[in-house]
């Protein structure tokens, strides 16, 4: 049952995906949605326009890091 949900999660752990930061989080991190999946990117402001690299997916979240 919990192993179809996470079947659904648009992203993978060392993916890498250009996304436009849209909302920040409570503790600073940008936020960015791949196909309204939430995936948080620190360092980042509203507005950047970033490539990112998956760190960690998480059931309904994902972190992410900037790539130079």
């Amino acid at each position: 049952m919990f192993r179809e949900e996470s079947r659904s999660v648009p992203v993978e752990e060392g993916e890498v995906y250009d996304v436009t930061i849209q909302d920040i989080a409570r503790q600073g991190d940008g936020i960015a949605r791949i196909e309204g999946f939430v995936v948080f990117v620190p360092g980042t402001k509203v507005g950047d326009e970033v490539r990112i690299k998956v760190e960690r997916v998480l059931p309904k979240f994902a972190f992410a890091s900037i790539v130079e």
